[in-house]
């Protein structure tokens, strides 16, 4: 039997990306009662999610659950958006964010441990590059449970910073705006 986490991925990754979205992550948390499947996406044009984004997921996803029923029994859908202290999932996140701090467990320890936190360097092979107090290190993406960025003074200055670049790509370019004839 498959896992219905991949199940629901394979899914609705199609329909989301039709639609503008990059799906981040799938997951259920929860009881057995009365679980909980996140689904967790940003917009593919960068710019910041809003409630009315995250609706149109959750009825999208909605029906697409309803059609193929890959879950047994009730459980509650929950679209978000990743926030700015994202989760780490894909290899291209690394990259897309070095520079940043980030906290990494691994599934077993790597010399000793299994927390670490550190800046992103970036890839390294099939390897996270992280520079951190001790040192530099570089821990196997295959070894990596959970991952997510630190929220600091610097990463909302970046989130800040690209969020009116986002708006300034919207405003009208016309030379005449704001005049009055």
């Amino acid at each position: 039997m498959s896992d219905p986490v991949n199940e629901v991925t394979r899914l609705i990754e199609p329909s989301l990306s039709a639609m503008g979205y990059e799906l981040v992550r799938v997951q259920m948390s929860g009881g057995r009662d009365r679980p909980t499947l996140q689904v967790m996406a940003e917009r593919a044009d960068g710019k910041a999610m809003t409630v009315e984004d995250c609706t149109e997921i959750s009825r999208a996803v909605s029906a697409l659950l309803d059609v193929a029923d890959p879950l047994p029994g009730a459980f509650v859908l929950e679209a978000s958006s990743p926030g700015i202290d994202r989760p780490l999932v894909k290899p291209r996140d690394y990259e897309r964010f070095a520079g940043h701090e980030a906290r990494v467990d691994t599934r077993w320890p790597i010399g000793g441990r299994k927390r670490f936190r550190g800046r992103i360097v970036g890839l390294v092979g099939d390897a996270v590059r992280l520079d951190q107090v001790e040192g530099r290190i570089d821990l196997p993406l295959a070894e990596i449970q959970r991952a997510k960025l630190v929220l600091t003074d610097e990463l909302i200055a970046a989130s800040l910073r690209g969020a009116k670049s986002n708006a300034a790509k919207d405003e009208p370019r016309n030379a005449d705006q704001g005049r009055m004839d």
